[in-house]
């Protein structure tokens, strides 16, 4: 028996399908793009031939995020809180505070030492903080996203951007770049700041732990928050998939 849950979000459609034991054995993430009903197959498609099944082998689909209602073979729908939660409560089985870096949108989700939510979250709408920020610093720098973690290892500097705001802290990157500022520094800054923006949400206690594909590919981002909030972060394993990894749990539930 094998389940299927697929995250939609603003920026990349996440594929997860699980065994009868919740072990992932295929998994796929691709960009939304302006087709996203393509994304959703290719996603879909991707995971199934990684982990080598028939459709008529997965048993169950569970769509979450933004755009899950747009998931036609879904048999159910569950919000991108409810499967977050789900997700990472699985990995940890304790009270948690998540925090989740998407795209487009910040999230803070409490829940209790039994899984269930108790306080949620989300940032203004404005994509300060988020993935959209990091990718326009990255635009202005002409460096690939891929390489934002690197570089940003390359400095110490604690000091944010001064502006929160996306095209206000770009043109400070330009401004900057142009009195010689260097990449490492201005890559920190703009990690700093999504730090910041994290913590102006809400002030935390007891254990953290952060999803969402921001966190994956820029751990730099966990060490900075950590530091600033005084403990560690926790992340599950492939903190991306997270939403989608939630998604095939319900599946499997339902």
């Amino acid at each position: 028996m094998y389940f299927h849950g697929i995250d939609v979000g603003t920026t990349f459609v996440k594929s997860v399908i699980i065994d009868h034991e919740n072990r992932i054995i295929g998994s796929s993430v691709r960009r939304a793009g302006p087709d996203r009903t393509t994304a959703v197959n290719d996603s879909f498609s991707e995971a199934q031939e990684i982990a080598g099944l028939e459709n008529e082998e997965i048993i169950n689909t569970t769509a979450t995020g933004f755009g899950r209602h747009k998931v036609p073979f879904a048999n159910s729908v569950k919000t991108e809180i409810s499967c977050h939660a789900k997700g990472a409560f699985h990995h940890f089985q304790k009270a948690i505070t998540i925090i989740d870096i998407g795209g487009q949108d910040n999230k803070i989700i409490r829940i209790d030492g039994s899984g269930k939510r108790i306080g949620f979250r989300m940032n203004r709408k404005c994509a300060a903080g988020t993935g959209a920020f990091l990718e326009e610093i990255a635009r202005h720098l002409q460096i690939p996203l891929g390489d934002l973690n690197s570089i940003a290892q390359g400095s110490d500097d604690d000091s944010p951007l001064n502006s929160f705001c996306t095209v206000f802290a770009s043109t400070e990157v330009i401004q900057r770049l142009k009195e010689g500022e260097s990449a490492e520094v201005l890559v920190r800054s703009a990690f700093e700041s999504v730090a910041r923006r994290v913590m102006e949400m809400e002030e935390f206690h007891g254990a953290i732990v952060m999803t969402g594909g921001v966190v994956a590919h820029n751990p730099v981002i966990l060490d900075i928050l950590g530091e600033h909030i005084g403990q560690k972060i926790l992340t599950p394993p492939q903190p991306q998939l997270t939403g989608a990894f939630g998604a095939t749990l319900y599946a499997r539930q339902s």
